[in-house]
């Protein structure tokens, strides 16, 4: 596929995935996203072509006027799309397969100053959420989705949900409503087990009280010293009195 034939289908694809785009002049003149990716196209071929400083000025250059930095030497398939777009960041040795939806702030990093592969690998069909951050060389399946404010440690497998810091996987398998569903309801696993825990208060209140029984509560309260009481103060006069006398 020629660059012109890329341009024109990374258009097209911001129009499938924007309801809010009305045509397609509109996301050329006003989409930073489409702008960003128009130019590493060009940026990606001048950099296998050995001409990396060019691709590095323009690169800079795209990130000035948009927010968003795509290094050259980035491999991105196709359909790729970035909404708003600012502050994204995608580094050296990511690669991303095709169909990825991206939100703004998202950040495709490394975790080592060593040089090799270390940026994520992003499976096809995936959406990552807006101020998710995936860091390191790991691998997040096809057909998964980031949560908003992730950070992504570790792989993720295919076909699952992650959310949080770290992020935690929260949903993973194959579901046939996975590409027609709208709304995903996501629960905190956090609050999960804090709910597990107070389902089993009352059979743990329980099993103390069975348990006092067994050893012979009152028992153990009889034994239990008794605090001083007070002593009156008429009697007190009276005690006062008395060791005058002796």
């Amino acid at each position: 596929m020629s660059i012109l034939e890329q341009f024109k289908e990374d258009v097209m694809e911001a129009m499938v995935k924007d309801p809010a785009a009305r045509h397609p002049l509109e996301v050329l003149l006003c989409y930073p996203g489409v702008h960003a990716l128009l130019v590493y196209r060009v940026n990606h071929w001048l950099w296998n072509h050995r001409i990396k400083l060019v691709a590095r000025a323009f690169s800079y250059i795209a990130r000035w006027l948009t927010g968003i930095e795509i290094h050259p030497a980035a491999k991105i398939g196709r359909k790729f799309f970035i909404d708003h777009g600012m502050g994204v960041v995608i580094g050296e040795t990511s690669e991303i397969g095709d169909n990825v939806f991206m939100y703004h702030g998202t950040t495709l990093g490394g975790l080592s100053m060593k040089k090799g592969k270390r940026h994520p690998t992003i499976g096809n069909n995936v959406v990552i959420g807006a101020g998710a951050q995936v860091l390191g060389p790991v691998k997040v399946g096809n057909n998964s989705k980031i949560g908003s404010g992730s950070v992504v440690v570790q792989s993720v497998p295919e076909y699952s949900t992650v959310i949080g810091v770290p992020g935690r996987v929260v949903f993973s398998g194959i579901s046939a409503d996975f590409e027609d569903s709208e709304e995903v309801f996501l629960e905190d696993p956090m609050a999960q087990a804090i709910e597990c825990v107070l389902d089993r208060l009352p059979q743990m209140e329980r099993d103390i009280r069975n348990l006092k029984e067994a050893i012979g509560i009152k028992t153990l309260e009889k034994e239990t010293p008794v605090p001083p009481q007070p002593v009156p103060l008429n009697k007190k006069v009276a005690l006062k009195k008395a060791s005058n006398e002796t």
